[in-house]
């Protein structure tokens, strides 16, 4: 009787994620007769049955059916039809179907809706759910849904939020049935295909809307030719990213309680609108970042405004950050000033800023030193920006207070002297110091930061040794120590266990590679051009399973190609150029399948979290997506193709392909399984010493753009299959012994005579030979070789040398005169004359083969 009584008093329940079925014939279920809200997301039964069983709960109010499939289920409709004493509804992430919505019309009492993310489609029916009056809360975020907005949605004057955002909806707002919903408090309609006239007057008798959120819509500029005052008082105001020429609307000269404001990404003009920061004392965010506003940061006058968020960047604003900023915001949590004309020095202001988590100046013209009050004084700070800035002197002071700071850039400055020890102190996940002038040894104290992921100190002069404390950063995933003078071997022991992108090129250290990347199946990019490397290239290179980008350019490997390449199927990017490689090139790099990944082109250096502040949640929102993506590491690979060496990175580095095994000792054919490479865009196999003929196999490489065979030995003719390659922008076979007629079709007709020059044999456009001109020579008789026939010319030479030696001694014979001047020039010009005669006798032949053939 207790239990049965304390059940009859439940009000919520919660069986989500379970399997559920017609629970009601257990008879402690029946005795809930108070369940007023009931929670089944996820559930693994027969909806139907389940939902028939319901209407047993009489006082039901709120029903939880989130995440399930209720797609082509009338009978599941009409169940629902039968809770008509339901006032909420809740359905996000389940996958419906049009019909549904036609069908609930019979719940009258339905005042909450959401449908976010259920897959509905198509143009809204327009009966059925217009029938819901009651309905204050509707909620059709992130469907397919498109059309006009239907005009019976103006019957639902009790609606006080809906959000239609993320979906395809069509029309001006000003014509739908949005303006008679006068009961709004919150409306969202971002991205759609809405006209959304920026004035708002269409609203301005809302009085109680509170939240405007319009952003990724089409703007129609302000027609009102007086001066209007609205009825409502926004706390939230978003117009981001809206085509059309969006200015401030006038409305918000008259709004006085903004908490969050967003006109970002917008193209807007003018200065800097300090009057809404004065006008609105309690706003928390603000964005007007990716516009065009200029002048200086003019702040508003008031001092210790409740400010915590910041975003001006990627303008036109200029002169010095102003001094008083912390005083007019000391509540500042996130300040992002990047991307603009900034310059003067950083002001030592800014470490009064006890709250701050984000500082990011990058991008300006800010010169002098990093202030020590920023070291000792942002003990909260969590990111740290100042890329790209003119900064000098020492990053930061021995002694600093950042126990909380995981992200650090000053990339791109003019930072000097050693890193100081001091680093080592500060729980860093990213530190980014490259491109600066910073010299010495690496910091054996570095070795301290063992919670570092992506550490690059690039573009130094950073010379001695990589120190084998380095072995203890063990959650490495990009290290970057390119382009400095560090010397000796890789550390044996270096092998984090999550390595994805590692730079070490154009430095002087030497050595065998050993084994500290064995193994190592998280390896995306491998970078050691232009070092001093010598050995064989290890054969367990295939164990490096996920391995796309191999650079090993510009260095002593000897040996072979191992065939252990063939075996890694995500290579995309091979350049093993100007090393000391030998024997023939393997007929199973056909093999690689050339994928595209985005694994080699970026890693995302930041979590989900953006700090630690307790901001309004729409604060949170707005940042993570605006400004957090910004943050994405950009892996940056260098190629050469095309006769020069070009930086990928993004979207392209993702597509590019290439093979490049040029400058080697190289002998034999080239494969004809090269030909299967069909993906590929460069392929690089000159200065090596291959012969043999062009495969015909490589007009299958339709998507190549860059081909060059030169300086080898090959001979042939070109094959006619090539002019398909409509992609091939670079072509060279120069210097070797190709034959016959030179291609004109397609892209052939483009490529200049440097193209071919050093075949002798070669004729027809762009060289000066023409191919009728040698019809009677062997340089298009002989199509299978291209060359002389050698025993043909023995046999010619030898013949031409008995005839003259036989025609002289015959002449010397019947003369005496001539006999005693013969016996006088071989004593004076013995040695001139035998050249003569070897001159003579060498055109005899020539002219005696040519008119025999």
């Amino acid at each position: 009787m207790n239990e049965s009584h304390a059940l009859c008093n439940l009000v919520e329940l919660e069986l989500s994620y379970n399997e559920v079925d017609n629970f009601t014939a257990s008879e402690g279920i029946k005795s809930m007769c108070r369940l007023e809200a009931l929670y089944l997301d996820g559930i693994k039964s027969n909806v139907s049955n389940m939902l028939q069983s319901l209407t047993a709960f009489s006082n039901l109010r709120k029903l939880f059916l989130r995440n399930n499939s209720l797609e082509g289920m009338l009978v599941t409709y009409v169940a629902l039809r039968n809770l008509s004493q339901l006032e909420g509804l809740y359905l996000d992430f389940s996958s419906l179907d049009a019909n549904f919505l036609q069908s609930i019309g019979g719940m009258t009492s339905l005042k909450f809706l959401t449908l976010s993310e259920c897959g509905l489609n198509g143009t809204l029916p327009a009966q059925g759910w217009c029938e819901l009056k009651n309905l204050e809360k509707f909620n059709l975020k992130n469907n397919k849904c498109e059309g006009l907005v239907p005009s019976c949605l103006g019957n639902m004057t009790s609606l006080r939020f809906i959000d239609l955002s993320y979906n395809r909806f069509v029309g001006n707002i000003a014509f739908s049935p949005l303006p008679k919903l006068k009961s709004l408090e919150y409306l969202s309609l971002r991205h759609n295909n809405f006209q959304v006239p920026i004035s708002f007057e269409l609203f301005s008798n809302h009085s109680n809307l509170r939240v405007i959120i319009a952003g990724t819509n089409q703007a129609i500029a302000e027609t009102v030719s007086h001066n209007w005052i609205p009825t409502f008082q926004l706390q939230i105001f978003s117009m981001a990213n809206c085509t059309g020429d969006l200015t401030i609307p006038k409305f918000l000269h008259y709004q006085f309680d903004l908490r969050m404001l967003d006109l970002s990404r917008n193209g807007l003009r003018g200065n800097f609108p300090s009057w809404l920061l004065e006008n609105n004392t309690r706003l928390k965010g603000a964005n007007l970042g990716n516009n065009a506003l200029t002048g200086p940061l003019q702040l508003p006058s008031s001092a210790k405004l409740h400010m915590a968020l910041l975003d001006i960047s990627n303008n036109d604003f200029r002169g010095e950050v102003p001094t008083n900023i912390s005083a007019v915001f000391p509540n500042f949590i996130v300040l992002n000033l990047s991307r603009n004309e900034f310059d003067g020095c950083v002001p030592s202001t800014l470490g009064d800023l006890k709250s701050l988590e984000i500082l990011d100046l990058s991008n300006n013209k800010l010169s002098g030193q990093l202030p020590q009050e920023l070291g000792a004084g942002c003990s909260s700070l969590f990111l740290f920006k100042m890329s790209n800035n003119k900064l000098q002197g020492q990053i930061f002071p021995e002694f600093i207070n950042l126990p909380t700071l995981a992200y650090l850039y000053l990339d791109s400055n003019e930072f000097s002297g050693t890193i100081p020890d001091s680093l080592s102190t500060i729980p860093l996940e990213v530190l980014d110091i490259s491109n600066n002038s910073f010299s010495g040894r690496l910091p054996i104290s570095m070795g301290k930061l063992t919670t570092a992921r992506q550490v690059s100190m690039s573009k130094n002069q950073l010379g001695g040794p990589i120190p084998l404390e380095f072995c203890n950063l063990d959650n490495l995933v990009l290290f970057d120590l390119s382009e400095n003078n560090l010397s000796g071997s890789i550390p044996s022991c270096f092998n984090p266990r999550g390595l994805s992108h590692i730079f070490l090129n154009n430095n002087l250290l030497e050595g065998q590679l050993s084994y500290a990347f064995y193994n190592r199946k998280s390896l995306v990019t491998l970078d050691l051009r232009e070092n001093r490397f010598t050995g064989n290239i290890p054969h367990w290179i295939d164990n490096l399973s996920s391995l796309s980008v191999i650079l090993l350019k510009g260095n002593h490997f000897e040996g072979t190609i191992p065939e252990q390449l063939c075996q890694m199927k995500r290579l995309s990017m091979i350049d093993l150029s100007y090393n000391d490689l030998s024997g023939q090139i393997p007929h199973c790099l056909g093999n690689i399948t050339l994928e595209v990944t985005r694994d080699k082109s970026s890693i995302f250096g930041v979590s989900d979290s953006i700090g630690r502040g307790q901001m309004e949640m729409i604060s949170v929102s707005f940042y993570k997506k605006l400004y957090f993506p910004s943050t994405n590491v950009p892996i940056e690979t260098v190629f050469s193709t095309k006769r020069n060496s070009y930086s990928y990175k993004g979207g392209i580095l993702d597509h590019m392909s290439g093979i490049d095994l040029s400058s080697n000792k190289l002998h034999g054919e080239i494969p004809e399984e090269l030909g299967m490479l069909r993906e590929i865009h460069a392929l690089n196999l000159s200065h090596n010493n291959l012969t043999g003929t062009m495969p015909a196999t490589f007009s299958n490489l339709h998507q190549i753009e860059s081909l060059d065979l030169s300086y080898n030995s090959l001979n042939g003719r070109i094959p006619t299959g090539l002019t398909d390659l409509n992609s091939l922008a670079v072509f060279s076979v120069a210097n070797n012994n190709l034959s016959g007629m030179i291609p004109e079709k397609g892209q052939f007709g483009t490529f200049d005579e440097g193209c071919y020059k050093g075949n002798p044999f070669l004729c027809g456009r762009p060289l000066p030979v023409n191919c009728e001109s040698m019809s009677g020579s062997p340089i298009v008789s002989n199509e299978e070789t291209g060359f002389m026939d050698m025993d043909v010319f023995y046999i010619s030479f030898a013949i031409s040398c008995v005839s003259v030696v036989l025609c002289m001694a015959a002449v010397l014979y019947i003369n005496p005169h001539w006999r005693r001047v013969w016996f006088h020039l071989i004593d004076v010009y013995i040695v001139r004359f035998l050249c003569r005669v070897f001159v003579f006798s060498y055109f005899i032949v020539n002219k005696m083969y040519v008119v025999t053939l």
